[in-house]
């Protein structure tokens, strides 16, 4: 069955290049990349990026890419000089990868703004001042365009902590904040906008029935427009999601390169053909129709 994918990342090489002329985070030394609140890590930027995106499709059976620049680089807590200058080169460089992928990969902008693009991402810290950004949210909603939602720079907690820190609690964390913001004030303020929350909103969706306790009711927390991106659960938080949305709210991701796209494969694909049809195609199509 088709699949789309709306979860992934990818670096041009020009873009590459500007982060490894940087002395500060964002940037690489070598391939190794240090973030703000983040142990450097190793990145794999070797090779040609479109070929190395193609080939990895291919091997997964994903027809289609969504790529963003993922706003865990922190971009957002530059000056705005560095921060334009990071996501034109980027933009700039992807739209030209997308023009030479045929029909393979779509990319969100860096900048809502951008009308090129059919959808934008943002740090999931934005939505917590919705009215920061929300001429931004006006426009993506006027012209039809979706919201993709991603984590954003990790805080370090105090002291050492673990290297799964960022990605397990913080990312989590702040993904369910954007979420239960949108609850409280977005989804009514912005209804026809689609929007799609990275990694289960953190797991957000798993905290209705205490919603619910606090005098929430399930109608408030039912939202066509409100998907969220499967990537990195599995079978059992996925089994959670489908019981309190059912099946039209999921949508596959991967977040490829930074996880191998074989476990939301696999999860996707446990509950049989026609829900893993609404996952991987029906739902994601919506998207970029």
């Amino acid at each position: 069955m088709p699949c789309i994918d709306v979860h992934e990342h990818i670096w041009p090489e020009r873009f590459v290049a500007r982060l490894r002329e940087r002395r500060s985070p964002p940037w690489l030394d070598g391939d190794t990349l240090h973030l703000a609140g983040e142990q450097p890590c190793p990145v794999d930027v070797a090779g040609d990026p479109l070929q190395s995106r193609l080939d990895e499709l291919d091997a997964a059976g994903i027809d289609i890419g969504i790529v963003s620049l993922q706003p865990t680089l922190g971009l957002d807590a530059l000056p705005e000089p560095e921060r334009a200058d990071l996501a034109r080169v980027w933009q700039g460089a992807v739209d030209e990868l997308v023009s030479a992928a045929n029909g393979r990969l779509v990319a969100l902008a860096a900048d809502p703004f951008d009308e090129r693009f059919p959808g934008a991402v943002l740090g999931a810290p934005a939505l917590i001042a919705l009215d920061d950004v929300a001429l931004a949210l006006d426009a993506l909603e006027r012209r039809g365009a979706f919201l993709f939602v991603h984590p954003g720079p990790a805080a370090a907690p105090p002291g050492a902590a673990p290297a799964w820190w960022p990605a397990v609690v913080d990312y989590t964390a702040q993904m369910q904040a954007a979420y239960a913001m949108w609850l409280a004030q977005g989804s009514e303020r912005w209804p026809r906008l689609r929007i799609v929350f990275a990694i289960l909103a953190g797991g957000g969706p798993f905290q209705l029935e205490r919603l619910h306790s606090r005098g929430v009711g399930s109608r408030a927390t039912l939202h066509p427009n409100v998907f969220f991106d499967i990537a990195s659960y599995g079978r059992r938080g996925l089994e959670l999601c489908l019981q309190a949305y059912g099946v039209e709210q999921l949508v596959f991701g991967t977040d490829i390169p930074v996880i191998d796209a074989y476990e939301s494969l696999r999860a996707a694909r446990g509950f049989g053909d026609s829900v893993a049809k609404y996952i991987m195609d029906t739902n994601p199509s919506q998207l970029i129709a």
